[in-house]
């Protein structure tokens, strides 16, 4: 169980979660899977991509709200494989549909399908939409930190920079961007793409991100109910670290028993 306060908790769009991992739904094996998996994680909120699976659009097939159920979890439903800011919006439109009013959305607006980046320009447009009608807009950008400031001044509840290319697991490339972008938020930072294991989330929580959001590292992993588990506990030691503060880096060794003072 974590040391971390119980008031220390994740604040979205006026909701407190206490886990700060975040979770997909995509690439697993079975529903089945996709459920044991989820639950392993501890995660608050989980991902959909409303583009490719069915949370209701398509009577009479199964439905990923069977083993992920909105009494349950706060679905957050996204808009993966949208290349413009109209395919965007509309996707938006049609999940608060589904979802009986639901406004809180991850937005995401790709460049290309080789690398995903996101399409910077499309998601401004995109994000100024949905927030002019009412959704709260979780929003996947680059790790920029301009843009990640204009977008929170637009009015995003929350901001979501990449780590790395979706998918690819290489951990967090730029800490500097992703530091520049925390220390001048005031809305959550939550890294979004490019974990791939235990050690990139807890080095994203010491940066000081607020949560993690990842698919991938777990659904692909060759046992994925126990890389679920290996994130939680991942997520929260980086979130301990970060609050304990570390120590100092030094060029040169500094004694565990100082001889200060002492009778040689």
């Amino acid at each position: 169980m974590s040391n971390v306060d119980s008031q220390d908790l994740l604040k979205l769009a006026g909701q407190s979660y206490h886990s700060r991992l975040l979770v997909g739904t995509g690439k697993y094996k079975s529903l089945e899977e996709t459920g044991v998996a989820i639950r392993a994680s501890g995660a608050n909120i989980v991902t959909m991509a409303i583009r490719r699976v069915n949370i209701g659009q398509s009577p009479g097939e199964p439905s990923l709200l069977d083993v992920v159920s909105p009494e349950e979890f706060t679905i957050l439903p996204n808009t993966a494989f949208c290349y413009t800011a109209d395919e965007a919006i509309r996707t938006c439109r049609l999940a608060r549909e589904l979802l009986d009013g639901h406004s809180l959305v991850k937005l995401e607006v790709l460049g290309d399908d080789k690398t995903l980046y996101p399409n910077v320009t499309e998601t401004l447009a995109a994000a100024e939409q949905l927030i002019k009608e009412g959704f709260d807009v979780m929003v996947y950008t680059s790790d920029d930190p301009i843009i990640a400031k204009r977008l929170e001044e637009m009015g995003c509840v929350a901001v979501m920079p990449l780590a790395a290319p979706i998918g690819s697991g290489l951990g967090v490339q730029n800490k500097y961007n992703l530091l520049t972008i925390i220390e001048n938020a005031s809305v959550p930072i939550i890294v979004d793409a490019g974990v791939g294991t235990a050690s990139d989330a807890s080095i994203a929580m010491e940066l000081g991100c607020d949560g993690v959001l990842m698919n991938t590292a777990i659904a692909q992993a060759k046992k994925p109910k126990l890389m679920a588990s290996a994130m939680k506990k991942a997520v929260e030691a980086g979130r301990e670290a970060f609050l304990a503060g570390r120590m100092p880096r030094r060029r040169y060794a500094s004694a565990s028993s100082p001889v200060d003072g002492t009778i040689l």
